[in-house]
C-alpha cells in the first residue's frame, strides 16, 4: 500500500447540521409508511443518514458522481467505491430540531487482493454529538475496487438464505424510481445507482445497484414494523453481495434474546446482506 494513503489514518473532519423534519417524512414516504412505526420527537434509528449530507461543487465531482478524492478520503486509485458495512451504536435518543455535530475520523486504511483483484478497505469512525453529548457512533467501512474487465466477473455469492426460525419477512421491488428517491434524499451522486448506461458499461453491473445503506435501512424498518415499541441500542450490517433493480428481493428476520438477526436475500436464494439488531 501507497505510504500516502497510510497518511490519511487519523484525519478528521467536523461537520454540523439541524435534525430537521422533513428528511424523516421523506423517508417514511419511500418506505411506504402512513404512519411510521418509529417515535415521533426522534431521529429513528439509521436516521442520521439523512444528515451531514455532502455539499461538493458540481465541479469538484469525479467521473463516477462522488467527490474526487484526496479531500478527507484518501486518494485510492481504484474506481469502483461501495459502502461495505457499519456498526451503529446507540448511546442516547437522537432529538429532533436540535443542533448536531459528526466528527469523522480515518481510522484505518488497509489493501487486500480479493477475486475481483486489488482492494482498498478505509474505515471511517462518526461520532455524532447534540448539545454536546454523544448520541451515537458509526464505524463505517467503503471498499474501492479495481475496474470491471472485459468479461466483468459474476459478483460473490453469499450463503443460503436461512430456512428456520423466520418470524419476519417482506419482498421488495426495486426500481429506478426508489433508487432515485434515495440517492435524491441522501444526495448522492453516485451513478450506479441511478445511471442504467454508467451502471452497465463503465463498472459491469447488470443492473442498477440497490444502495448498501438503503438495503440496511430496509431491514431494520422490518424490524420495526414488527416490534414498534423495541428501542435499538445497536446495529451493524456487512454487503456480501450487491442487489440489483433486476428483480425482487427478500427481507428476512429470526427474533433472538437480544433482538434479531436480519437477512436481505437475492432471487436466487442466496444471502446479499447480512445484519445483527440489538434492542430492548
Amino acid at each position: 500500500m501507497q505510504e500516502s494513503l497510510e497518511s490519511w489514518i487519523g484525519r478528521t473532519q467536523e461537520i454540523h447540521d439541524r435534525t430537521a423534519t422533513g428528511p424523516l417524512e421523506r423517508l417514511a414516504a419511500l418506505l411506504d409508511h402512513e404512519t411510521p412505526p418509529w417515535p415521533s420527537g426522534v431521529v429513528p434509528p439509521l436516521g442520521h443518514w439523512l444528515y451531514f449530507l455532502p455539499h461538493d461543487r458540481q465541479s469538484e465531482l469525479g467521473a463516477d458522481g462522488h467527490a474526487r478524492r484526496g479531500g478527507f478520503l484518501p486518494p485510492v486509485a481504484l474506481p469502483r467505491r461501495m459502502w461495505a458495512g457499519s456498526r451503529v451504536t446507540f448511546h442516547a435518543p437522537l432529538p429532533l430540531e436540535t443542533d448536531v455535530m459528526r466528527r469523522s475520523t480515518i481510522e484505518n486504511v488497509e489493501e487486500k487482493t480479493g477475486r475481483s483483484g486489488r482492494l482498498v478497505f478505509v474505515t471511517v469512525r462518526h461520532e455524532i454529538f447534540a448539545s454536546g453529548e454523544p448520541v451515537l457512533t458509526d464505524c463505517h467501512d467503503l471498499v474501492f475496487r479495481e475496474a470491471p474487465g472485459k468479461e466483468p466477473a459474476a459478483p460473490p455469492r453469499g450463503e443460503p438464505a436461512p430456512a428456520a426460525g423466520i418470524s419476519m419477512s417482506r419482498t421488495v421491488t426495486p426500481d429506478p424510481v426508489m433508487l432515485f428517491r434515495y440517492s435524491a434524499l441522501t444526495f448522492n451522486g453516485h451513478r450506479i445507482h441511478y445511471d442504467h448506461d454508467y451502471a452497465r458499461n463503465v463498472e459491469g453491473y447488470p443492473g442498477l445497484v440497490v444502495h448498501g445503506p438503503l438495503t440496511a435501512t430496509l431491514l431494520l424498518d422490518l424490524y420495526s414494523r414488527h416490534r414498534p415499541d423495541a428501542v435499538v441500542s445497536a446495529f451493524e450490517f456487512r454487503g456480501v453481495s450487491p442487489l440489483f433493480d433486476t428483480g425482487s428481493f427478500k427481507l428476512l428476520g429470526i427474533e433472538n434474546e437480544d433482538g434479531a438477526d436480519l437477512y436481505a436475500v437475492d432471487g436466487a436464494g442466496y444471502v446479499a446482506m447480512k445484519a445483527r439488531l440489538t434492542a430492548r
